[in-house]
């Protein structure tokens, strides 16, 4: 009898099964997005950029097939890849005919280098062009889906070189959640996690005292999970 649950099935009675991935990376103040340009696009202001996406492949699951849609666009992996969420609908009313699911990724790109492909752009989260009702509802929940690992998971290493200073960390944690935070509360939030160690280097910050850097202390035991609470600024 042939295994139906099996995530290389790519159509389920006419369904169509495809992976959308969503890409971050700072960008000043706030996160940009990598989008590619549809084809016969002419720009962003003509409604014609999506979110990088392809059908499953037979031969493979979907992370693997997230890693190949975020490697073809970007030119290389991300630092950071996991599953979102799922959608159900057209993509547009002209695939009213041909329904499809798509799996949702989220990744983190440290720095958005020139290495971008398929005329792929990133734009800021406050520049976005008008992308078709599914898709900003993707966008939208994908962003909720990845703040809310901000605080169980220690994702926002992953856009960190591998020794940082504590300001340097309180501002990815600001980026990601879209908030700012209580220097001290965050401070005191993080020594309570052990989630960092000091290193014996400094950093000279303007004219203000060097400030030490730090690294990532991962977990002892794999299955040992730790998270940062916050207080929040209003």
């Amino acid at each position: 009898m042939p295994d139906r649950s099996s995530s290389a099935r790519t159509a389920i009675r006419g369904v169509t099964l495809g992976v959308d991935v969503v890409l971050f990376t700072p960008r000043g103040n706030e996160l940009a997005v990598l989008l590619t340009p549809l084809v016969g696009g002419r720009g962003r202001g003509k409604e014609r950029w999506s979110l990088p996406t392809d059908s499953l492949s037979a031969d493979e699951s979907l992370g693997d097939a997230a890693a190949r849609v975020a490697r073809d666009v970007l030119g290389a992996a991300p630092s950071f890849l996991d599953q979102a969420g799922a959608h159900g609908g057209a993509r547009k009313p002209s695939d009213a005919a041909a329904p499809q699911i798509s799996v949702t990724y989220f990744g983190l790109v440290p720095v958005a280098g020139g290495n971008a492909r398929r005329g792929a752009e990133w734009l800021g989260m406050s520049e976005l062009p008008v992308l078709s009702v599914r898709e900003r509802d993707q966008l939208d929940a994908t962003v909720a889906a990845m703040r809310a690992r901000v605080d169980q998971q220690p994702i926002a290493f992953r856009l960190l070189p591998p020794a940082f200073t504590l300001s340097d960390l309180q501002a990815v944690y600001e980026l990601l959640l879209g908030r700012r935070l209580h220097k001290a509360s965050f401070r005191r939030s993080l020594h309570a996690s052990a989630l960092v160690e000091a290193t014996d280097e400094w950093r000279s910050e303007g004219r203000g005292r060097p400030a030490q850097l730090f690294r990532y202390a991962p977990p002892r035991r794999r299955r040992q999970r730790r998270g940062i609470r916050f207080d929040l600024l209003a």
